[in-house]
């Protein structure tokens, strides 16, 4: 039977692109000279690179990105017309939505006159214009990361005028402030990788005088962190990678021995593993940009021994995870249109069930019957994650959503 639902998507779906892919296709050039240690954003249907520096200046021009279009733009310089001297490298972008509206952000960093800087500036993309904000409440700093959970943003680690820092703070846009939270469990470093999946953030790699390989998560609700399964590919600084629920993208970066990686690993949330993927077809490097948008994955720009690039690739990756269903447990119609039936679950099970962005759209508790029926005519049309959770024991599955 579960051949046969297959069989549904494939010919009824087949414009999701649910099923897994795992290659790489070159995009557009990215505008403006080839450059490194730029930094990246997303709002709404753009992507949005700014700053980097080509091995003369550092740089302050912003550009984005459509990729139903395959073309870029030249955008507001950061800071705007008075923004001379903002030019800056080794900066951390994120972007939030708040009052409706999603904004872009940029903070830290190194210029050509500081070499540590403690200032945050927003982009608001309707407006077209930049407004400084509260400064980072950390010491200055550069090579740090973020991530964003509900709406708030999480910035630590990176270098400072007194060493290597481990510190995090919370940005909460509608307050305009800054909170410290708890320190990262791991050690103090820079040049780390972040991103966010489902209600936690993760940060892995980076240098701490040494290059490492660790993988941590951080929960807000408890304000802890938790160490997961270690990236498993060589210990490295300047990687890059973005998430796509359930799973997320680590790779690029340079060793101890100043090789340049052009690998790429996917992390599972909910096995906890990582696996391998398709190389990135174009050369090794550090301090690339990644960025996820319309359901690719994205790596460009970067620097590998004197060259700097300006090229961009795009990867298909998994879409879905594997079926890890009990052999008595049966979720049907696949694809749903207004809903979808799951029979012979157990007492005591949980039904949660995610969009690709990790979005949680349904939350069940099993009662009394033997089969449950979740309703999926409001749900937006794509691929959807189910996990069923009985025994301390969690299974995974997916389902399509048509109109």
């Amino acid at each position: 039977m579960r051949g046969s639902q297959v069989i549904l998507v494939l010919f009824f779906c087949v414009f999701s692109k649910a099923i897994s892919q795992d290659y790489w296709l070159q995009k557009d050039t990215v505008n403006g000279v080839p450059k490194s240690a730029a930094s990246s954003f997303v709002v709404g249907n753009r992507a949005f690179v700014v700053a980097g520096t080509d091995d003369f200046e550092y740089k302050r021009k912003m550009y984005s990105y459509r990729a139903d279009q395959d073309d870029w733009d030249d955008e507001l310089s950061l800071g705007g017309v008075g923004g001379e001297g903002l030019g800056r490298i080794g900066a951390t972008a994120f972007s939030i939505e708040s009052a409706g509206e999603t904004k872009g952000y940029v903070c830290l960093g190194q210029t050509q006159t500081n070499a540590y800087m403690n200032d945050l500036w927003e982009y608001n993309r309707s407006t077209e214009a930049w407004t400084q904000k509260a400064n980072f409440s950390g010491a200055p700093r550069r090579e740090a990361v973020s991530f964003v959970v509900d709406n708030i943003a999480y910035v630590g680690t990176g270098s400072s005028a007194a060493g290597l820092k481990k510190d995090f703070f919370a940005y909460d846009p509608s307050s305009n402030s800054w909170e410290q939270i708890s320190d990262f469990s791991g050690t103090a470093r820079r040049c780390a990788v972040a991103f966010s999946m489902d209600a936690y953030g993760f940060v892995g790699t980076g240098d701490d005088g040494v290059l490492r390989k660790d993988f941590w998560m951080y929960d807000p609700q408890n304000d802890q962190w938790v160490q997961k399964a270690n990236f498993p590919g060589a210990a490295r600084s300047g990687a890059c990678g973005w998430a796509a629920f359930p799973v997320c993208y680590l790779g690029t970066g340079e060793d101890a021995n100043h090789s340049f990686y052009n690998d790429l690993w996917e992390y599972n949330y909910y096995l906890n593993n990582w696996t391998q993927r398709a190389n990135l077809p174009g050369p090794g490097r550090k301090n690339a940009v990644a960025f996820y948008l319309d359901g690719w994955g994205f790596i460009g720009t970067g620097y590998n021994n004197g060259v700097f690039y300006d090229d961009l690739w795009a990867y298909s990756g998994t879409a879905a995870i594997e079926e890890s269903l009990p052999n008595d447990l049966v979720v049907w119609p696949n694809p749903s249109t207004d809903f979808i039936e799951i029979a012979g679950i157990k007492e005591g099970s949980f039904v949660r069930i995610f969009t690709s962005q990790g979005v949680e759209m349904s939350f069940e508790r099993y009662v009394r019957n033997s089969k449950m029926t979740i309703h999926t005519k409001s749900f937006p049309t794509g691929t959807y994650f189910l996990t069923y959770e009985v025994a301390q024991t969690t299974y995974h599955a997916t389902f399509m959503k048509c109109n």
